[in-house]
């Protein structure tokens, strides 16, 4: 599903006594920047796009729920910003960050997602996101992220940012679950299996053959030790329980 945002054309005409000069001030909305929201929940679409559209300077221009819908908008609006969740229907936000850094590298993506970032804000840094905040933070640190992405900074909490100096530059060990040595499509794969989907399931919504997802297990079960199937439907189940939040999202609608 995806949604434009189109305004309409009205002709002002001045009134009476009204100075010609103020006929040639741009508008306020000429000069709003533009945010597209990649997100598979309508509340949550709602909710961001109230508060976006609240500020001054900032408009929606338009949203999606999947992949495929997001780029062909993109295409067509070329938003400032995009405001991307990990999980999708059918795909990954961290493939659409893929896609977009080779067809538009000019778009500043933000990770707005439930996830915990701790698994995947490196990830997506490294596939060009410009931060990554979490959906259960303040609303104003959501609009502080965006203004920092459109000054060309990065944006992490505290907390990630001394994560990944301290990994990078301290020679300090920082403590890792096991998980992230899965690559980017083995991540998918697990997060998956522990929301329950079936591995032919798994193969429809991704595009992939069931004999690739059978790989992809395979490899998944290497990289975390694990003996067999239950082991992996067990491990991968108490990991999605224990890296979501109770409730999906804070961000309301005003």
């Amino acid at each position: 599903m995806v949604t434009a945002t189109m305004t309409s054309k009205k002709e002002n005409k001045p009134s009476v006594g009204t100075p010609l000069k103020d006929e040639k001030k741009p508008s306020t909305f000429a000069k709003r920047t533009t945010v597209f929201i990649l997100d598979d929940h309508p509340i949550v679409r709602q909710g961001i796009g109230e508060l976006i559209n609240g500020e001054s300077d900032m408009m929606v221009c338009g949203e999606a729920d999947n992949y495929e819908d997001a780029m062909g908008a993109v295409d067509k609006l070329k938003p400032e910003v995009i405001l991307v969740d990990i999980s999708l229907n059918g795909s990954s936000g961290v493939e659409f960050l893929k896609a977009l850094k080779i067809h538009h590298p000019e778009i500043k993506p933000l990770i707005l997602s439930m996830h915990d970032e701790t698994l995947y804000a490196e990830r997506v840094l490294r596939e060009g996101a410009r931060g990554y905040i979490m959906k259960q933070e303040a609303t104003e640190k959501i609009m502080d992220a965006i203004r920092h992405v459109l000054k060309g900074q990065i944006y992490l909490s505290d907390y990630m940012m001394e994560r990944i100096l301290e990994k990078k530059y301290g020679g300090i060990s920082t403590d890792a679950s096991p998980v992230e040595a899965l690559s980017d499509r083995e991540l998918e794969v697990f997060r998956m299996i522990g929301e329950g989907t079936s591995t032919s399931l798994i193969a429809k919504q991704l595009h992939r053959s069931i004999k690739t997802i059978e790989t992809y297990r395979a490899r998944i079960k290497v990289k975390l030790n694990l003996k067999n199937n239950m082991e992996l439907i067990r491990m991968a189940m108490n990991w999605v329980q224990n890296e979501k939040p109770a409730d999906k999202p804070a961000v309301k609608p005003a």
